[in-house]
């Protein structure tokens, strides 16, 4: 069973996962750097260079044909685009949605336009949010709100979280 993290870019995806697959003894992939590895170029160069339909393509082919087992997976905040990437991730996982307030995510998000964010033209960031938060509670079987938490503060919650669903023992959780 893998451990899915959706949210907006800034929310905290990469770096609790990193710290929850050490806490439970898992795996951990990150979806925004594999797409990286595959394509040999940052995000940021693949939504300029090809477009952001080619990168949400590119995206989707990558997330869905990804065969991971007892993962933390960080998911790029655009992947809820995708019915098809989204569905696929949550047959072999449980989808947590890591929420943050705007006013949080705007002040987390300094470097916008390097970071590989799918915002569309003529689009702001708050347009983004109030798009994406939707589909990101459509899609997730948990929430967990890390607005005015630190790292460790949600990383606890979600391992509380885990170990209450599955009494701690399908996620590696001894």
């Amino acid at each position: 069973m893998n451990i899915v993290l959706v949210g907006m870019s800034g929310a905290g995806k990469s770096s609790l996962g990193v710290l929850l697959a050490k806490a439970l003894g898992m795996n951990f992939a990150d979806t925004d750097i594999i797409i990286q590895q595959h394509k040999g170029r940052l995000l940021q160069e693949i939504i300029d260079q090809d477009g952001i339909d080619k990168f949400m393509q590119v995206e989707e082919v990558t997330v869905s044909e990804l065969q991971l087992k007892n993962c933390i997976i960080s998911t790029g905040g655009s992947v809820i685009y995708s019915e098809k990437a989204m569905t696929a991730l949550k047959q072999h996982g449980q989808v947590i949605y890591l929420h943050v307030s705007y006013e949080e995510i705007e002040k987390r998000l300094t470097n916008e336009t390097t970071r590989g964010i799918v915002i569309k033209k003529g689009y702001s960031l708050k347009d983004v949010y109030d798009e994406r938060v939707p589909l990101y509670i459509k899609y997730s079987d948990k929430t967990i709100d890390c607005s005015n938490k630190d790292i460790e503060q949600c990383v606890g919650e979600i391992i509380a979280l885990i170990q209450s669903d599955h009494g701690g023992a399908d996620c590696g959780i001894r």
